[in-house]
C-alpha cells in the first residue's frame, strides 16, 4: 500500500496533444474549466509547453526546455524542474535554482473564437 501511494505522487499531468499550423498552436479555452494550468504537447515537437491561465484572464505560455542543458522540464505545481542538473524555474519562467541562468522562453498568446492561440515564433 505504501508503494502505491508513492507511485501516485510521481504521476505526471496528462498533456493536451495538438498540431502546429502556421507556427501556431491552438488550445480550447474550455480546457481551463477545471484547472488554471495545462500541459500542451505540440505534434512533432520534443518539448511541451506549460500554459497557465492568469487571474486577469490572460494566458502565459512557456517552453518547458531547460535553458541550461536543453532538457525537458517537469511541472512541479509551483514551477518547473529539470531532472538533469536540478535547475528550477518559477511559474513565470524565472530561474529559482541553477545551474540555469536564463529564464524560460515565453510565447505570445491571444484568444480567438474560444481558442488560446500560442504563437511559436
Amino acid at each position: 500500500m505504501i508503494a502505491l501511494g508513492a507511485l501516485s505522487s510521481c504521476a505526471t499531468l496528462p498533456a493536451y496533444k495538438t498540431a502546429i499550423a502556421d507556427n501556431k498552436v491552438s488550445v480550447p479555452v474550455s480546457l481551463f474549466a477545471q484547472s488554471n494550468f495545462q500541459l500542451i504537447q505540440p505534434k512533432n515537437s520534443y518539448y511541451n509547453i506549460g500554459l497557465k491561465k492568469e487571474p486577469d484572464g490572460t494566458y502565459t505560455a512557456l517552453l518547458l526546455k531547460c535553458t541550461h542543458a536543453d532538457n525537458q522540464l517537469t511541472a512541479t505545481g509551483n514551477g518547473y524542474k529539470c531532472s538533469l542538473h536540478g535547475s528550477a524555474f518559477d511559474s513565470e519562467g524565472q530561474v529559482t535554482n541553477g545551474p540555469a541562468e536564463r529564464p524560460l522562453k515565453k510565447y505570445t498568446t491571444q484568444i480567438i473564437n474560444d481558442q488560446v492561440i500560442i504563437i511559436l515564433s
